[in-house]
Parts: C-alpha cells; structure tokens; sequence
C-alpha cells in the first residue's frame, strides 16, 4: 500500500549567489527601519488605506476560477479588508515550484507580506541571512486570538535562535498508519485480535496454514519495500526500548518511519530479524522487493489473498484506489479492521505520527505590514472564519448535521471551487478540517467517506492510542539533506538483504550494511543531530 511522505523534508540551502542577492538587496533605510520597528506601520494610529500581499499556490487545477477574484478572496476583502481599510492582494505562486520562486522573490524583496513553505530548511537559511521580520512583538500586541489557537505546542515550531520568525499552520490529524487485519478470517477460524508481536505472528502462521479466505497464493501479512521511503511501518516500536533518553529519541529519530535513519535506533535489528521470519516461514508477501510502488499489494489485497498490512491510517477506505470497495466487489463478506499489535516492553502500542505544524508562514523583513500581516492571521483564527473558509455559507453551500457541515457541491466548481481539500490555500492556518473540537473533527472527517463513515472514525481512534511527534530539531540537519537521497536508496538495498538473508547470517549482515550505511554518509548525519541537538538544549 502507497505511504505518504510527509513533507517535513529539509531542503538544500539556497544557491550562493541568491543568498547574497537576498541580504545585498535589502536597502539601509528598510534594514534601519526593521530594526526600529519589526511592527511597521498600525492600523490604530493611521487611516490611510493599506495593501496586504498574500501568497496562494496556484495548483493548476482544471475550470480554476482567478486565483486573486473569486468567492473566497472576496469574502476576505468584504470582511477583514473593510474591518481594516486593507485591500488583499494574492500573489500567485506554482505549487510544484514554490520554493525555487519564493527564493527568487524574497532575493529580489518582492515576496508578499505573508509567504509560506513547507520546508523548514528553507526557512531556517532566510533565518541565518537575515531575510525574516521578528515575529514576536506583534504576535504579542495582535495575536492573541491566534496564539490561543495554536498555543505553545505548535508556535514552537516557528521559533528559530529563540524567536518567533514563523507562525506555523495546525495539523488537525496528526497519525499516520494503521495495522489492518480480515476480521472475517479471524472470526472464521475462531481467533481473537492479536495485540502482541507474538499474537501477531501466531495469527499469521494461522493464516497461512488455514487458508480461511480459501485463495490460492494466500499472503498472510502484505508487504512492500517502496524505495522512495523503505521501512518497517510500526513494527520496531515493539521492539524498540520504552526508556530511551531525551537525547537517544532525538538523535535516533525515533521513530520516523519516513525516515531511512533508524538504523541507529535499539532494537530496530530485532525488529529486521522479525521480518527475516516470517519472510522465511512464507508469511509475508514473496515478491515484497520487487513491488517498488505498492501496486502489486493493493491487487493482492483487493483479490482477497491478503490477511494483513500497514497502509495510511485510512487507506483502505479511500476513493481512489478504493481498496476495499474493489475488495468487497470481489469478496461481500469480507471486513477489514485496524488492529493494535506493535506492544512495547511497557505494554504500550506507541505510534510516531506527523508533528503537529502544517506549512511555515512567514513574513519578509523589507516587509511594512508586519503588524497587519498577524492581523489577517489573528483573524482568520476566529471560529467563524475556518469555518467559512473551509465550506463556505451556511444553507448555500453546505449544511449543519449534528453540528458537522456536510457539503451540498457547490463548491466544485465555478466561482466557488476548491482547489484543495478544505480549502487550505486561502486557510492557511488550518491543515485539515477544523471545528474547534476533536469529536467533531473526527465526525467531520469521517462523513468524507461515504460507506464508510463509522469505519473511518473506529480507524482514528486506534491510530490515535499512543501517537507522537518526532523530536523537533529547531536546527535543521544540513547533512541529511546532503545525503539523503542516497542514504534512502541505500536503505531499501539493506532491508531487502536483511529480510531475505539465512536466519543464521543476518547478525554479520546487519553490521557489515550498516557500517557501510555509516560510511556513506550515515555517522555524518547522525553526529550533526547530535551536535543540533547539543546546541539547541545547551
């Protein structure tokens, strides 16, 4: 099953010449200026009329309507532009290509007044050149509304040498991947829910000898090692001590399983000898090296031969490639549920999700509207804006169920069209749905899956037990951005040996792949996270 990448990657710093393009062109007065005031003007001791420039990905979606005059952008200026004698310029920016054109317009100082990425590398080297306003003294005097909305947990996230140089957008749903097992298998062979790595594996020797789907090429536990981001899903938190160090979780990067990094992390070779034993015993999927995208496990799971796999937290119940559908077409009776086995040696099932900061917004310092630019944003963290941004009008464009907005189409198309799910690129505060309350949240969530509503909401609910956020490192690592790519492919070389190897050799194996992964850029990596780490706790 395809696994997301989160987009929490650290990006290579920018071109030299930029860089020097970005600090020469600022002119002494605006550098005095900043200095003197990181405010700029207010809107309390002047009347005279504004513009506030802001940044929207343009994602080149069909029937589009003008990115800086529609419905949207109009509800903005007849709102906050009135309440503030503003008017709101959008400026438009390509999402594939967003930060090679922001870092043309911060270096030429023709960025808007609000900018954002979700690339912390490229915010933490505007910060080392200095190309970015303090944020503190306004969100202090006009943000009071949108610090309570984030609070502490995510503001964090936009705090660099100790200042607020970003405000980061909120993450409403955080977990990443499920377990999910044929309840009608168990239930046909008589078999309780396994909650334990041993249950587990028990479950799947079952599987296989019984047959209960009766297919032919039956695969108890579905497996594919995808290169771009190979990895062992939650299987290592079963492995992995519960009483690890502040400082081995975050210079281990415990445990991100988009990451190639883990194989500094304890317990993560028993974690590799687990799979290598059930490869062997022929308990997971044969072809798991090959099926570099995912694609011949989604037909396997579909097909009915699959008793067990680790997806997104709500893979299966997704439109698009709409497993269980295509499952439930082939085979009616069949259900799948999500499971908790990975239980650590503290009897926990911990579950590393995505840290709770969406994009970095930021605000140039040759900027003059600081001060309104937290505005905008302390506005638009006011209730009743989310949740007009994000469906729209009430009776029009959607209606209240339950205290959950469901949508009645309207804006598909036209004038009104979305270009994204909830609306994000004008709600940039807002990663997801949000309705100010997590049971409504889930409800919200779940009504997005027609058919599957109740399915859906279970499926939060366990991928939520034991959820958290990997380490943050306010330094960004330059040496993983370094050698990253080559680490990644490096990574999916060394599991498939290690899966595949004799039971008896892979002990040798391991320490012979990883001194080589160490070699090849690995010890490089892992002494600067201990050094960022050092330095940010000093």
């Amino acid at each position: 099953m395809k696994v997301k990448k989160p987009k929490i990657i650290f990006a290579l710093f920018t071109a030299l010449a930029l860089v020097a393009l970005l600090v020469g062109c600022q002119s002494t007065a605006s550098n005095e200026k900043q200095n003197d005031d990181t405010t700029g003007k207010t809107t309390e001791d002047t009347t005279e009329h504004r513009t506030l420039t802001v940044e929207v990905f343009d994602r080149g979606q069909p029937g589009q309507p003008d990115l800086n005059d529609n419905y949207w952008t109009r509800y903005i200026n007849d709102t906050f532009g009135k309440e503030h004698n503003v008017t709101v310029e959008f400026v438009t920016v390509p999402r594939s290509e967003e930060v090679d054109k922001l870092n043309i317009l911060m270096a030429s100082n023709q960025a808007p007044d609000i900018s954002f990425t979700y690339n912390q590398g490229v915010v933490y080297n505007y910060v080392q050149q200095g190309g970015l306003a303090d944020l503190g003294p306004a969100l202090e005097q006009y943000g009071s509304t949108l610090t309570e909305y984030l609070g502490d947990e995510v503001l964090k996230y936009g705090k660099f040498d100790g200042k607020q140089f970003a405000i980061p957008g909120k993450r409403t749903v955080l977990i990443a991947n499920n377990t999910f097992i044929r309840k009608d298998w168990l239930d046909k062979l008589g078999l309780p829910i396994p909650t334990t790595p041993e249950e587990f594996y028990d479950t799947m020797v079952a599987f296989k000898e019984e047959n209960p789907g009766d297919v032919q090429g039956v695969i108890p536990y579905g497996y594919a090692l995808q290169p771009p981001y190979p990895g062992l899903g939650y299987i290592p938190e079963a492995f992995k001590p519960s009483n690890l160090t502040e400082e081995e979780f975050a210079t281990t990067q415990t445990l991100n399983m988009f990451s190639n990094s883990n194989w500094n992390l304890p317990g993560y070779k028993d974690a590799v000898k687990y799979m290598n034993k059930m490869y062997h015993e022929g308990l997971i999927s044969p072809s798991f090296g090959t099926d570099t995208d995912g694609k011949q496990l989604d037909a396997d799971v579909s097909n009915g031969k699959v008793g067990a796999f680790q997806t997104n937290w709500d893979g299966p119940y997704r439109t698009s490639p709409g497993t269980l559908t295509n499952l439930k077409n082939n085979i009616p009776e069949a259900e799948l549920i999500p499971i908790d086995p990975w239980m650590n040696d503290a009897g926990e099932t911990p579950k590393a999700g995505y840290a709770p900061n969406g994009m970095y917004i930021i605000i140039p310092k040759s900027s003059e509207n600081v001060d309104l630019a937290i505005q905008y944003l302390n506005w638009m963290a006011d209730p009743e804006v989310t949740l007009f941004l994000q469906n729209g009008e009430e009776g029009v464009d959607y209606n209240m169920v339950n205290g959950v907005p469901v949508q009645t189409g309207t804006t598909t198309t036209g004038d009104k069209m979305m270009t994204v799910a909830n609306n994000l690129d004008y709600d940039i505060l807002s990663n997801g749905i949000e309705l100010g309350d997590q049971e409504k949240n889930a409800a919200a969530i779940s009504a997005g899956y027609p058919g599957f509503e109740e399915e859906v909401e279970n499926a939060l609910k366990v991928g939520s037990v034991g959820y958290y956020a990997s380490y943050y490192h306010s330094i960004p690592n330059s040496a993983d951005a370094k050698h990253n790519a080559q680490l990644t492919s490096l990574s999916a070389q060394m599991l498939a040996k290690l899966i595949a190897a004799k039971p008896d050799e892979v002990d040798s194996l391991y320490e012979t792949l990883i001194q080589q992964y160490m070699d090849q850029g690995g010890q490089e990596v892992y002494d600067e996270y201990v050094k960022n780490y050092k330095e940010q706790n000093k």
